[in-house]
């Protein structure tokens, strides 16, 4: 018996961490089962699965989602918690390499071909461009440095520990949302307040209310209400609006068992189980806690100074009333079908809702009419999204694909590189034909046409999981990342995909990205 795996000390440490044993057991069955990847069918592509929208439709469902914004149903939900140390990858490599090359020979290596050189010589010669160089002046000047000074010899070692290290600003260990981004006349932002500005331009209701939740880890979650409540009068008072601001973290249950590379539990040095934090699938657990209306769903780093946040707020807006619109035709044939008023024409209607819009197959008319309404209300009677989607411009991620699940039924799913099977020829040419990406641009319907939030849990894809190689300790092990938040835990969901300008995705993934035009001070 799998079981038997535990003994009472697992049981009591699974106990505390909330996670019940069968979850485990269906985890280790995950790791040890052939990879869970989709089969993809085609890429969707403008008029297969992707919408373009009319300036008459625009303007349109602009004004429907100002209704909806006025009566209070918006809320933005951010995750939030991730660390920013993919952004300084390159200059981590630096600060660490032992010994610290000499300034003529980065340059040599740069000259080289060396790509790493080439971005370090680049950092030093913009470094007072950067929204958080006063704060490093201040750091390094306290200890009689100048930092302009030591970038113009490329002497680089004291820059990066006052920068990454807790010697200064520690932004090696600190997530995205707190770090300065954008610099202003007033002082530079971080994306947090950046998230607050967006809000204040499309979820605010008749009252000025605002509502936001970012999803935080928990070592820094003092950090983030400290810089809320340092900053809420100033935004408050010149947006004239009031914030509503939560947070959460994820919650311990979501973890999920590590394995070694024969599949058996990994053990530490104690003898415990490791359990370690399951991607952004686990927020599911945190979004359907909300018991939210109408939420939008942004990455933490995807945010442009003012000046060129207009075309972000016009197409929230837009999406937002696609969904309005959309839920309203749903909500009313539901009501319908429940109430058993719904005669052929309301059927056809329902069905044609269906497949054209929602992009769910339906069966022919069935003699029993009645297992015709049970299809339908289970076909429409979901969560929704609508989700916009950029033209692909090289950027790492996924994008959005007819996926055909194992009972052979089509459906439009956003789909990560980790999801596919990239030794197939037929799927890897599916994979890279390609031509939209997915920016992360969500706008999700969570309540059913009787106004009862969905439990979400129902729709996700729980064998949608991706196992990746990781390593604790120098030992090798296997990680077990749940169903993503915007992949295999809205599986099921209904979805609509919408194309959006490029210029609403604009993310910061690493810290040269800061140096784009479009992040620099207008």
């Amino acid at each position: 018996m799998e079981s038997e795996l535990f003994t009472r000390a697992d049981r009591e440490q699974l106990d505390r961490l909330g996670i019940p044993l069968e979850e485990v057991l269906r985890q280790l069955e995950a790791f040890r089962g052939p990879k869970p990847f989709l089969h993809l069918e085609r890429p969707c592509t403008v008029g297969d699965g992707i919408r373009v929208l009319s300036e008459e439709e625009k303007d349109s469902l602009e004004e429907a989602f100002s209704q909806a914004a006025r009566e209070g149903r918006c809320l933005k939900f951010v995750p939030a918690s991730g660390a920013a140390t993919r952004m300084f990858k390159v200059l981590m490599k630096f600060l660490h390499e032992d010994p610290p090359p000499a300034p003529d020979e980065i340059v040599q290596r740069a000259r080289d071909g060396e790509e790493e050189a080439a971005l370090l010589i680049r950092f030093l010669e913009n470094l007072d461009q950067f929204a958080f160089f006063p704060d490093l002046v201040s750091s390094m000047q306290r200890e009689g440095m100048d930092p302009l000074q030591l970038a113009r010899s490329l002497s680089y070692g004291k820059i990066l520990e006052h920068l990454l290290t807790d010697r200064g600003l520690n932004y090696g260990s600190l997530p995205k949302g707190l770090l300065k981004f954008h610099s202003y006349p007033e002082g530079a932002r971080t994306p947090f307040e950046e998230h607050l500005m967006e809000a204040a331009a499309y979820v605010r209701d008749a009252q000025g209310l605002c509502r936001l939740h970012f999803t935080v880890s928990p070592e820094h979650l003092s950090s983030f209400q400290a810089l809320l409540e340092r900053v809420r009068p100033d935004y408050e008072e010149r947006l004239l609006v009031r914030f509503q601001v939560e947070f959460s973290i994820q919650h311990s249950s979501t973890n999920t068992l590590a394995v070694d590379l024969q599949n058996r539990p990994f053990r530490l040095d104690d003898g415990s189980l490791l359990f370690r934090p399951a991607g952004h699938g686990a927020l599911l657990e945190n979004l359907n806690g909300l018991q939210g209306d109408i939420v939008f769903i942004k990455n933490i780093d995807n945010v442009v100074p003012d000046p060129l946040k207009e075309a972000t707020f016009r197409w929230k807006r837009i999406l937002g009333g696609l969904l309005v619109t959309l839920q309203e035709r749903i909500h009313r044939i539901l009501r319908a079908l429940h109430e058993d008023k719904a005669g052929e024409e309301l059927l056809r209607e329902a069905s044609r809702l269906a497949e054209d819009e929602l992009s769910r197959q339906v069966p022919e008319i069935p003699s029993d009419s009645s297992r015709w309404i049970s299809h339908l209300r289970d076909a429409l009677n979901r969560p929704l999204r609508v989700c916009g989607v950029v033209r692909n411009v090289g950027e790492p991620g996924g994008g959005p694909f007819w996926v055909r699940d194992k009972d052979g039924q089509l459906s439009l799913q956003i789909v990560e590189s980790a999801q596919v099977d990239h030794q197939d020829p037929g799927q890897e040419a599916v994979w890279r034909a390609a031509t939209h990406f997915n920016p992360v641009d969500v706008v999700c319907g969570l309540r059913d046409f009787r106004g009862r939030p969905f439990d979400l849990r129902r729709y996700r894809d729980p064998g949608a999981v991706i196992i990746t190689r990781k390593s604790k300790d120098g030992r090798d092990l296997k990680a077990l990342e749940l169903p993503g938040l915007w992949n295999g835990a809205m599986a099921h969901w209904n979805t609509v995909f919408v194309e959006v300008p490029p210029e609403t995705f604009n993310p910061v993934k690493t810290v040269f990205d800061l140096l784009r035009p479009e992040h620099r001070p207008q």
